[in-house]
């Protein structure tokens, strides 16, 4: 179905709630406005102490396991980054990748089984960067933290939440006109640099406030924009070619934009109207320049089981064919991401019930604009009708030295100078042509409504009834483009100056030596000068839509020392699946990627039902003591990677024997677990906690990969001359299960300091027949994670220091990096401020202090099926160093 006919479809749900809202209004207009008191329920927060104050009052008052995030004050967060906020809640932990934190993993569980909603709605997220894998998780490096009143994290289910949270549902609580003063506001401007991304980080944010006189209606505008240069620099490896490493720099630039509106309605007492439009953008255009340093197995003085080298020593002063020539190569990606999301809601009290109304569309287009690759190769011919790869011909320094591999990290210590000149490089230069230029495009998009009822009870200690009904139209396409260069490209192709190409020099890996620094805007403009158009790589493109329907009701209790919930939540989905056919067809002047792919659709359907209970118990020991109880079921839907129905990797890529073929399926179960908490929570003082709770998930419907090798699939690989693949196919086998233990504790002193301190203890055992690693381990799941926080106030200043530990964890993606092990790691923020008047702050931020590096390492058996043999052993995948970031803000309140 695509989004006209959903619209259409979407049209009748919208006109009746619509229609709804305007008769509830109608009936009530002989109310007196103005007479009506200010229903307004913000609590103002101006304090580290007061925000964790109003974080724990949301925790004691809650029926469900919750866990609160609240700003400091209006247009602050703790953290300038939304993930490091998220990360210092109690049993969560964020994945931080390219300098920011991106996904969310509550609990052990994978970040799929984490559902981000906006006010309770989904919003839409896509991904900026063609080698990741395509999941349904929320991609917080779009959410500036300026923009965000407070998170909630719901770590147990209740009926009336929005299936999709295995690990939990974070909810992103924005702010409301009618809820803040009139002529309310802030502005804020900040200046940053990193200790390796030393390029100014500049961003400014806003919000502003209005309502009438009456409290009838307001309108509230914010903005945000964020703009800088982010440098990942470190060793890679890759082995596939000639047991070859890589040092790596990374280098993006990065914009980030964010646009709110909210206009809020209460012409009565009873009725409520709020309609809230967020957009979200990133810019993301960006290299990665490699140097391949071949390790010649003449110079290769150890190597493992897996028959990767591990040491080598490369001497001087040998003949050119005695070891392999030097390879430098620049991958230049245009990327951007943007989310779209517009809700409405309506809410009407009357006289003992009350009713919602909730219509939300959100759409995220993201993925990579264009990729290109130039590269540099000694001993490669001068550019003739025979050779690919045009005016590569070049004078690299020749790699000598020694290269260590046997633990996690790698060690490269050179024995001649390795830098890399523009003396270095051919005069004229041209892309690599079309096996390396390509875009994939992908769309995320949901339209849904949501109708609510509460009904208020008063019998055998029930208190509320609430039921309610959400319809969702769900749908995710990828796309794979590849460039149609001229027909002179081989023979006469557009080149330009090299040094047209690259601006100044960057530090390459580490030690580090310097290399041109790529001009991505240039590099872009050159391919587009070679390409006639785009053709599509049909084996790269994919379509899922999902029509869900979810239906529940739910009590609420109070009696005597209880309170809470218990209800049941069906949920029906309908999903479909759309791909080329695969069936050996050949087009005569297709291009190669498309061998074998017909131009023909075919779609795969398939249903599933669910009814998932629930049940929340808090009992008051005494006034101070909550013992908490909550069992429940629920369920998150299969992987989008796993239900494309077909999907290609390794096809004309240069590689012999890498040639994959893996099947999708939407007749995949969605993931079960089902799950119970047990807690005591101690409160004491204003704002003072101790907590204990254990928690257990009993998963089901674990993804599992059967694999064959030696495969014949109708088409020949021009890499290795044979129709030979390994072949995937998804299927659901298996369970897992996850315990643990989370201990927290706050406390305020008088004399202005307070410590936050929490502790989670995760034991998570997955189906190892589910990962090709054969590894029993979640994914993204640390056994240990810790945060300590530190602070102290008075009127006019402020410090807190903060520091996360996070033990290892795995990583597993589809594509180059495959699954490896993250090494755990401890970061240490700090922040200092002055109140240099009630109004006016000056703040100043420095993240990961201890710069903490980012390393990563294969450790599958050696005999898993894994295509890379560096993803076995403990061999080093990659080492980054680590980066601390600096940032002085000036803001102002009115």
């Amino acid at each position: 179905m695509d989004g006209d006919q959903m619209k259409k479809n979407l049209t009748p749900i919208a006109s009746a709630v619509a229609m709804l809202t305007l008769s509830i209004a109608a009936q009530a207009q002989q109310v007196d406005q103005t007479t009506q008191p200010d229903q307004a329920s913000q609590v103002v927060v101006t304090g580290i102490r007061a925000s964790m104050q109003s974080a724990v009052n949301i925790k004691r008052n809650s029926d469900a396991v919750v866990d609160a995030v609240s700003a400091e004050d209006i247009g602050k967060l703790p953290d300038t980054d939304v993930g490091e906020t998220l990360g210092r809640i109690p049993g969560v932990s964020v994945g931080r990748q390219f300098g920011q934190g991106s996904a969310v993993s509550v609990r052990g569980s994978d970040p799929q089984m984490t559902y981000t909603t906006l006010n309770g709605q989904t919003i839409a997220s896509t991904g900026w960067y063609d080698q990741k894998s395509v999941d349904r998780s929320f991609n917080y490096s779009l959410l500036p933290s300026s923009l965000i009143g407070g998170i909630d994290v719901y770590k147990s289910s209740q009926a009336d939440l929005t299936e999709g949270g295995i690990g939990g549902t974070v909810i992103v609580k924005s702010r409301k006109p009618l809820d803040m003063d009139a002529n309310s506001g802030f502005l804020s401007a900040g200046v940053g640099k990193g200790s390796i991304s030393t390029d100014p980080d500049k961003s400014i944010s806003g919000l502003y406030s209005w309502k009438n006189d009456a409290h009838t209606f307001g309108v509230l505008v914010a903005g945000a924009v964020d703009h800088g240069t982010y440098i990942r620099r470190g060793l890679e490896s890759d082995t596939t070619w000639s047991n070859d490493v890589e040092p790596s720099t990374f280098v993006q630039d990065r914009k980030t934009s964010a646009f709110n509106i909210d206009l809020q309605a209460k012409p009565t007492r009873e009725l409520d109207m709020d309609l809230n439009y967020l957009r979200l953008v990133q810019h993301a255009d960006n290299s990665n320049t490699n140097q391949y340093l071949f390790q010649s197995d003449s110079f290769c003085t150890s190597k493992n089981a897996a028959g990767v080298c591990t040491t080598s020593n490369t001497p001087t002063g040998l003949p050119a064919s005695s070891y392999s020539a030097p390879f430098l190569q620049t991958w230049a990606r245009g990327a951007e991401m943007n989310s779209d999301t517009l809700t409405f809601n309506s809410h009407y009290k009357g006289n003992g019930f009350r009713l919602d109304g909730v219509i939300n569309t959100t759409k995220s287009d993201g993925g990579t604009t264009e990729t290109t690759n130039y590269s540099y190769f000694n001993g490669w011919p001068a550019l003739s009708a025979t050779n690919p790869y045009p005016n590569v011909a070049s004078s690299l320094p020749v790699w000598t030295g020694t290269i260590n591999a046997t633990g996690h990290t790698l060690l490269v210590n050179p024995s001649t100078n390795q830098s890399v000149s523009l003396a270095n490089l051919p005069a004229m230069e041209a892309p690599q042509g079309a096996w390396a230029t390509s875009k994939g495009p992908n769309e995320d998009k949901e339209n849904a409504f949501q109708v609510d009822l509460t009904m208020d009870l008063d019998s055998y200690g029930l208190t509320s009834f609430k039921t309610g009904v959400r319809y969702s139209q769900h749908t995710f396409s990828k796309d794979s483009y590849q460039g149609v260069f001229a027909s002179t490209f081989a023979t006469n192709p557009v080149t330009v100056p090299t040094s047209s190409l690259y601006s100044g020099t960057i530090a390459l890996g580490t030690p580090g030596w310097s290399v041109p620094k790529p001009n991505v805007g240039a590099m872009l403009a050159n391919t587009n000068a070679n390409i006639t158009g785009w053709a599509e790589e049909r084996s790269g493109y994919g379509k899922l839509e999902e029509d869900n329907t979810a239906l529940y009701g739910m009590f609420d209790f109070a009696h005597e020392k209880y309170h809470g919930n218990f209800g049941l939540r069906y949920v029906g989905t309908n999903a479909t699946g759309t791909a080329y056919a695969f069936d050996g067809t050949n087009i005569a002047g297709d291009i190669g990627a498309n061998a074998g792919w017909n131009t023909k659709k075919i779609s795969n359907s398939a249903t599933y039902h669910y009814v998932l209970p629930s049940l929340n118990v808090a009992y008051d020991i005494d006034k101070n003591t909550i013992a908490r109880f909550t069992a429940s079921q629920a369920i998150t839907r299969p992987n989008f990677d796993n239900m494309f129905l077909y999907n290609e990797a390794g096809y004309q890529d240069t590689i012999a024997g890498n040639e994959i073929f893996t099947k999708g399926s939407v007749g995949l179960k969605p993931q079960m677990a089902s799950q119970f908490d047990l807690g005591l929570e101690y409160y004491y003082g204003k704002g003072n906690l101790l907590a204990a709770t254990y928690y257990h998930k009993n998963i089901n419907n674990f993804i599992t990969t059967n694999t064959a090798i030696n495969q014949s699939i109708g088409v020949v690989s021009p890499d290795s001359g044979k129709d030979s693949w390994t072949v995937n196919q998804y299927v659901n086998a298996g369970g897992g299960r996850i315990d643990g233990l989370e201990l927290q504790a706050s406390h305020s002193f008088d004399n202005g300091f307070g410590v936050s301190a929490n502790y989670t203890l995760i034991n998570a055992v997955a189906p190892k027949s589910s990962y090709a690693d054969e590894l029993n381990l979640f994914t993204q799941s640390s056994k240990n994670n810790a945060n300590l926080v530190t602070y102290w106030q008075n009127s006019q200043y402020f410090a807190r220091l903060a520091y996360n530990y996070r033990s290892e964890y795995m990583v597993r993606e589809t594509g180059y990096y495959g699954n490896r092990m993250q090494q755990g790691y401890g970061q240490l923020d700090a922040s200092a401020g002055w109140n240099i008047t009630p109004k006016v702050r000056l703040v100043f931020e420095a993240t990961n202090l201890t710069k903490a590096n980012d390393v990563e390492y294969g450790v599958a058996p050696v005999d898993a099926k894994l295509s890379s043999p560096a993803q076995k052993l403990g061999y080093p995948a990659w080492s980054y160093l680590g980066e601390a970031t600096y940032k002085v803000t000036l803001s102002a309140k009115f």
